[in-house]
Parts: C-alpha cells; sequence; structure tokens
C-alpha cells in the first residue's frame, strides 16, 4: 500500500499523469446544402424541386439527416463543441439543422454569414451554448476591384469553460474554376484580407487564441496560406503570434480531403495561432491533434482505379444520395 502511496505521489509532482479536459472542433465542406425555395437575387435554381437536379424535400431532408450523422460520428462520445461549415445557404437550412434534424438534442446554436455571393452559399458556426458563451460575431466583406462575388469570412469571438477568450474565423475561398493559376489571385487577395484581421486581432488580445477553419481551395504550401497568410508547418519552437497549419503534414502523405482525377488535395484545414500549440498553456490543441474523419459510411470506391473517394451528395445532375464530395476535418482542444 505504501509503495502504491508513493507512485502516486511521484507521478502527481512530475506531472507524469494527469487529467485535462478536452473539446473537439471540427470544420466540413457540405456540399451544397439548399433548401428547396428560390431566394429572390441569387442562382439557386438547380437546387429547387422543378430543376434538372429535381431537389425535392425529401432529398433535402435525408442531406440534413446525413449532415447530423456526420457531425455526430466526428464526435465520438461527444459531439464537437464548435463546427465550421460551408456550403449553407441561409437562416432556414441552419435553423432546420439545428431544430429539425437529429441534432435538435445536442443545443447547438449557430451565427452565420450573409455574403453576396452570386449563389447564395455562405459560412456558418454552429457552438455549444455550455461550452462556448458568444461574445461577438463579425462578417468580413471581401470587396474584389472588379466587384467580384464571393462568400464573406465569418470571425466569431467566445470563452471556453476555461475562462480563455477564442477567435474563431471560418472561411471558404474562391474555388479554382477557370484553373489553379488562373484563379489563385483571388485567394491571395482573400487571404491578404484574413491576414489583415488575424493581425488585428494578435494586436489587441493580450493573449491571443486563434483558430482558422475553412476550405481555402488552396493545398498548405499554395502561395495563398504559406506565402500570404504565412501559415507554416508546426515546428518548434512556436512563436505565439506566428501561424501554423495542423494539416501540413498530410502534403507527405499524400492524403487529403478532396479528390480531383483520382488525386487527393488537403483543401480543407484548420490554422492556429503559436499559442495554442504551446503545451504549458492552459488552453492548447492535444499533441499530434489535426485529423481527417474519414468513415466507411463517408467512402464509396473510385470508379478512376484508386481507391475511394468521398460518397457525395450529386454526381453532376445525377443523385447519389450521398453525404459531400469533402471530407470533415477536426482538432482537439484542452484546458
Amino acid at each position: 500500500m505504501f509503495k502504491y502511496f508513493l507512485f502516486l505521489l511521484f507521478f502527481s509532482v512530475t506531472g507524469a499523469v494527469f487529467s485535462e479536459n478536452s473539446f473537439r472542433i471540427m470544420f466540413y465542406n457540405t456540399e451544397n446544402l439548399f433548401d428547396c425555395e428560390h431566394d429572390e437575387g441569387k442562382n439557386d435554381h438547380e437546387f429547387l424541386p422543378s430543376s434538372e437536379r429535381k431537389w425535392t424535400p425529401y432529398r433535402y431532408n435525408q442531406k440534413l439527416t446525413h449532415i447530423a450523422k456526420i457531425i455526430t460520428a466526428v464526435g465520438e462520445w461527444n459531439t464537437p463543441a464548435l463546427v465550421g461549415l460551408c456550403e449553407v445557404e441561409n437562416d432556414k437550412v441552419m435553423t432546420d439543422l439545428t431544430t429539425r434534424s437529429p441534432l435538435k438534442n445536442q443545443n447547438y446554436r449557430y451565427v452565420m454569414t450573409n455574403s453576396p455571393d452570386e449563389r447564395g452559399i455562405d459560412v456558418a458556426l454552429l457552438y455549444q451554448r455550455d461550452l462556448f458563451k458568444l461574445l461577438s460575431t463579425h462578417s468580413i466583406r471581401i470587396r474584389f476591384r472588379n466587384n467580384k462575388k464571393t462568400r464573406d469570412i465569418l470571425h466569431v469571438s467566445g470563452k471556453v469553460q476555461s475562462g480563455d477568450t477564442l477567435d474563431v474565423f471560418v472561411c471558404h475561398f474562391p474555388s479554382r474554376s477557370g484553373g489553379e493559376k488562373n484563379s489563385e489571385g483571388t485567394r491571395n487577395f482573400v487571404a491578404t484580407v484574413l491576414k489583415h484581421s488575424v493581425d488585428s486581432v494578435m494586436s489587441f488580445r493580450s493573449k491571443p487564441n486563434i483558430l482558422i477553419m475553412g476550405d481555402f481551395n488552396d493545398c498548405p504550401d499554395n502561395a495563398s496560406l504559406y506565402h500570404v497568410l504565412k501559415a507554416r508547418e508546426p515546428s518548434k519552437p512556436f512563436n505565439q503570434e506566428s501561424l501554423y497549419n495542423l494539416f501540413y503534414k498530410y502534403i507527405k502523405t499524400k492524403q487529403g480531403s478532396y479528390k480531383y482525377k483520382g488525386t487527393w488535395n488537403m483543401l480543407d484545414q484548420i490554422i492556429v495561432s503559436g499559442r495554442l500549440l504551446d503545451q504549458n498553456n492552459r488552453l492548447h490543441v492535444k499533441e499530434n491533434s489535426g485529423k481527417i474523419f474519414s468513415g466507411d459510411f463517408l467512402m464509396e470506391e473510385d470508379p478512376s482505379g484508386t481507391g475511394k473517394r468521398p460518397f457525395r451528395t450529386y454526381a453532376g445532375t445525377i443523385y447519389k444520395g450521398g453525404y459531400s464530395d469533402h471530407l470533415p476535418v477536426f482538432v482537439d482542444i484542452c484546458y
């Protein structure tokens, strides 16, 4: 008994055995979460019951159920405290997701942007009020010189249970339509706007804890993220005011969250400020965190013969009844 007491005393003093609380944060591109009604001034005609896609209330409700299933699966024992979403159409789809889907008992609330995007898609953040106390929310408008329309960046501040303030940015950068190189400038511009906003938070927070998540339509080593945003591969020692991409490691493994013509691309990522990587801080990222969720139910065989690919809702205009063309990503935060 005395030896057992010494064992416990030793590990409690050295810190080799300890208990810490944690919560999970995830991001997911839902692949066109539209309702079945036309929004005035938006090009959402392909997602109506009368369209070629035949986007009916039944298919819409199945999509809500699928998204709820994914969020629950990523959360494992507990649904994530924060869920960033993109390609969500409006307040109606978010209200339906939080109150009419299987998520209705999870106590989620949401905030979202109201962007000028021509298709009408936006970004949103689900949060559980007992784990994240909302302090402020702000939509950052992207103003291109040629008046091109795109999604706003969502900036949300809140207090977590440790009492620390967490600043969260949810992004959906412009697509690669027209080719990666031809469209690169638009993503670089959005990254510049994001960097300015992040720098502003760094300047007025005494202890900045910043987390950026999104579908960036670029990989971690592309110019918008690596050179403009300056989100680098995590490597000690960490500069508390620098940004680090938790998904940079997937470049070396050739894994990704989105598959195009048989090749995986790491488009969906979570980026954090250096302070969150310091394991000595009360609020910090769990070591080796930052993962892709690829449950079997989310995957199907790739006709290209290159293994599996995400089981999506549509292939062109053909309804497949799947989930999304992207996979979710997540990170665990300890306190």
